[in-house]
């Protein structure tokens, strides 16, 4: 508990990655959002917020890869560094989950800031109560960072060639799945459950997901060379 504890220090040596840069990427999609709706007028419902969530992954990838040799290089072990680091970004995301849900009650109470832009509240994600909002945050955050964790350690574990091959192993995954609905002609079904399911469902699969991908990695994170 102590080394792990150590590693989250270690990864706020330099906050750049984890703590600066999502906010940083944050307010700049705001304002590229903010100065065209004052322009021409609202509303605009706007999902440029999922910017954060799409930088977490690639945070998550750096941090395997660029830190992880160092962190080893002190004297951290792969179990350590792997559970530190993903206990810190649990923190992190459930600070920024609530940051996420303030800044939407804001922005539902001035109107969309005074120009109709729902920059905090894109349609058909993260419309329901604070709590939700903070909670459906909280587990997307953690999932893409998570999920950007697998190409940093497939890279330090197999180089380029395992991230190629993971790549193109997902995208077969996906074209299976298409074809199987496909021909099932089960696009109807798949619908229904994507617009039938609630928030708090679909946050719990979510969650599931993120946990597996978790236990994945560390398994996975035990055979990485530097």
């Amino acid at each position: 508990m102590t080394r792990s504890i150590q590693v989250a220090r270690y990864n706020l040596v330099n906050p750049f990655i984890l703590v600066i840069a999502p906010w940083a990427i944050l307010a700049f999609t705001f304002v590229v959002n903010l100065i065209p709706t004052v322009i021409r007028g609202g509303p605009n419902p706007t999902k440029a917020l999922a910017s954060i969530f799409a930088f977490m992954a690639f945070a998550g990838a750096l941090t395997m890869i660029r830190s992880l040799p160092f962190a080893l290089a002190l004297g951290a072990s792969r179990r350590s560094f792997y559970l530190g680091t993903i206990a810190l970004v649990v923190a992190l995301a459930a600070v920024y989950g609530l940051a996420i849900a303030g800044l939407q009650a804001l922005e539902r109470d001035t109107g969309g800031w005074g120009v109709s832009m729902y920059y905090f509240e894109p349609q058909y994600v993260l419309t329901g109560a604070w709590y939700l909002t903070w909670l459906s945050s909280f587990v997307g955050l953690v999932l893409l960072f998570v999920y950007g964790t697998w190409f940093g350690l497939v890279q330090r574990r197999w180089d380029t060639i395992g991230v190629l091959v993971f790549v193109f192993g997902q995208l077969i995954l996906a074209f299976v799945g298409i074809y199987i609905v496909s021909g099932d002609h089960a696009w109807h079904s798949v619908g229904h459950f994507f617009t039938t399911i609630t928030a708090a469902g679909l946050t719990g699969l979510l969650a599931a997901l993120a946990a597996m991908l978790c236990a994945g990695g560390f398994a996975l994170s035990r055979g990485v060379t530097v």
